[in-house]
């Protein structure tokens, strides 16, 4: 017979979350890196109980938010390049609810996380219990159905050996890297608690490596001849180089081949920024380098992207009728995407072997001189943005200038939604793999500052820097108190522009009133001043408010010293953005409106839709 060991399920789960293994750089390293845990019933005398008896093992760590624990793990993922993650655990109702929206952001960006809401009980004889939301028709049914179409996989444990498959599975998912992305274990809380005899071997440690399939021989051919063909060739970076650690191949590949570069919000910092290839940013919020080479573009080498709306200017972009779209990316839904000729394999790997099929190929001569020519044009366009000016309220770009002269670029940048990753996109010159950490594929307002800290414990010897608008601030502010309670430095930059101006720029852009997105231009009774920098002193962080760039700068050099978390406010503009680069994005315009502005707007929307690239 099989040796055993009787635990519960919740300690059997965690048993097991500490025998999980992977190597990185050499060295053997815990898979988990930690457990984030707001307790509640559902979860405290379970999971609670059985995270107390490994707590030097397997660290705990406790937040203010359900939904800033679960972004500070995604955060975590996404710095360790998808090699490393964390689990994240809450009570039933609201507690489970709260991870809802970080789950979608998981699941739209491929990051990995583990999520173990508590449940219902499982024998339903106390039925319902409190925060227990009653499903008239279908008895099984909890909130935590609400995780089915936002996790890659989901499972409800009502019986303590299901755990066993489970956690398979659950492996598999969060290690693979096409299938990677939020898994939800749904834990029924008297299930938690109930004891079983596990097999020894279920708790031996396991080592789990990144898979790297190699292309197939017939697509590597065939996108090699189209390669072989092109005059005018562009690769796109997404995330994928990033996770599957490509930045070298990448490297070598647009060296060898003369092919230039361009990044998406994901795939930011796969090359440094001041190299040669680089064109920067691509799409919505792309450089003026990168977008006109793709208007002319006659092979796109699309690698590791999900080639989203922002990437493509909505597919009016692209606007040679005789490209060619070449998909390398391990996913195959992805990878064929847009009619490309598809290329199933891991970006490393693929990117070695399409250059050595290849055989030498050189992008002509005047296509890279061209895209040196318009870089050199760009530097000074985005120099021109950064500069910082005497005007009363300084442009987020001017805010962006300030960061680079003090951090230069050996930082690691956290954002996520507003303006910024916009003009982050554009002008921040990211040096390192990573050192560009910007959610835009959910654009999660509220990510910024609980990610810093997920980053921090990633990367614990790096100057995590969070520049951040006062929208997302009073959406999520809590973990500066939990970033000061756990010693993990933050460099905080609270952009105030009075409101939503990002969303107000669209609003007008698209012939609408100023309504409701800046303060002022919302319902109140009293325009409320909030003092963010006082706010952020009640948390124990440093602060200040600064009046202009130049003390802006002084507060930053102050900063590198602070030994905690430092808040630095400024007032900004809400209405400046940079003019240079960048492209149309579809968003619908009424064709019905008593507003001529909105009329007008609805004509130039027609006009630019005609410039659309459908099923290609």
């Amino acid at each position: 017979m099989p040796k055993t060991t009787r635990l519960t399920m919740a300690q059997a789960l965690i048993r097991f979350m500490t025998c999980q293994r992977t190597k990185i750089d050499g060295r053997v390293v815990p898979i988990f890196g930690g457990v984030w845990a707001i307790f509640g019933h559902g979860n405290v005398a379970g999971l609670g109980e059985a995270l107390y008896a490994v707590r030097y093992k397997q660290p705990t760590f406790r937040a203010h938010n359900e939904q800033a624990m679960a972004h500070a793990a995604i955060a975590y993922g996404k710095a360790n390049f998808r090699r490393r993650f964390m689990a994240v655990t809450t009570s039933i109702g609201p507690g489970a609810l709260n991870l809802l929206t970080a789950a979608g952001m998981a699941y739209v960006n491929r990051l990995p996380v583990l999520l173990l809401p508590g449940d219902a009980f499982a024998n339903r004889i106390p039925d319902p219990v409190l925060q227990q939301a009653e499903n008239f028709t279908d008895g099984t049914a909890t909130v935590n159905d609400c995780f089915r179409p936002v996790s890659r996989y989901f499972d409800r444990i009502v019986r303590p050996e299901q755990i066993i498959p489970a956690l398979n599975r659950a492996m598999q998912v969060l290690t693979d890297p096409a299938e990677c992305g939020p898994v939800t274990l749904a834990l029924c809380q008297d299930v938690q608690a109930e004891a079983y005899d596990y097999p020894e071997s279920f708790f031996e440690e396991r080592m789990w490596m990144p898979r790297r399939p190699r292309a197939d021989l017939g697509e590597l051919t065939v996108a090699a001849e189209a390669l072989m063909a092109a005059e005018k060739p562009l690769i796109i970076a997404g995330g994928g180089v990033l996770y599957s650690e490509a930045s070298a191949a990448l490297t070598n590949f647009a060296e060898a081949t003369g092919i230039p570069v361009c990044e998406t919000q994901a795939g930011k910092s796969s090359l440094p920024d001041d190299h040669p290839l680089n064109m920067g940013a691509i799409g919505v919020t792309g450089t003026s380098a990168s977008n006109r080479l793709a208007e002319e573009a006659d092979l796109i080498l699309a690698v590791g992207t999900r080639l989203q709306d922002f990437t493509t200017g909505s597919w009016a972009l692209f606007k040679n009728d005789g490209k060619t779209i070449v998909g390398l990316n391990v996913q195959p839904f992805d990878a064929h995407k847009h009619r490309a000729l598809p290329l199933v394999t891991d970006a490393r790997g693929g990117l070695d072997e399409l250059l050595a099929a290849l055989k030498g190929y050189k992008a002509p001569v005047r296509w890279t001189g061209k895209a040196e020519k318009g870089k050199t044009t760009w530097q000074v366009e985005a120099d021109t943005a950064r500069a910082s000016t005497n005007a009363q309220f300084p442009s987020d770009a001017q805010v962006i200038g300030a960061l680079d002269r003090v951090f230069g670029s050996y930082v690691v940048l956290v954002q996520a939604a507003g303006s910024l990753p916009g003009e982050l996109h554009k002008l921040w010159k990211a040096s390192r793999p990573g050192s560009y950490h910007v959610d835009y594929g959910f654009s999660t307002m509220g990510y910024e500052i609980a990610a810093g800290l997920g980053v921090k414990l990633a990367r614990p010897n790096e100057q995590i820097v969070i520049p951040v608008g006062d929208g997302s601030y009073l959406m999520l502010n809590s973990e500066i108190a939990t970033s000061v309670m756990l010693g993990l430095k933050l460099t905080i930059v609270v952009l105030d522009n009075g409101g939503f101006s990002c969303i107000n720029r669209l609003q007008m852009a698209t012939g609408g009133a100023n309504f409701n997105n800046l303060l002022k231009d919302s319902q109140h009774d009293t325009l409320p001043k909030i003092d963010f920098a006082a706010h952020a002193a009640s948390m124990g962080a440093f602060s200040e408010h600064v009046a202009s760039i130049a003390e802006l700068e002084a507060a930053l050099e102050k900063s590198k010293v602070n030994d905690r978390t430092t808040v630095i406010v400024i007032d900004t503009d809400p209405l400046v953005t940079t003019e240079a680069g960048g492209h149309w994005w579809d968003v619908v315009v009424p064709e019905v409106s008593s507003r001529e502005q909105v009329q007008e707007a609805r004509k130039a929307y027609e006009q630019a839709v005609k410039q659309q690239r459908v099923g290609n």
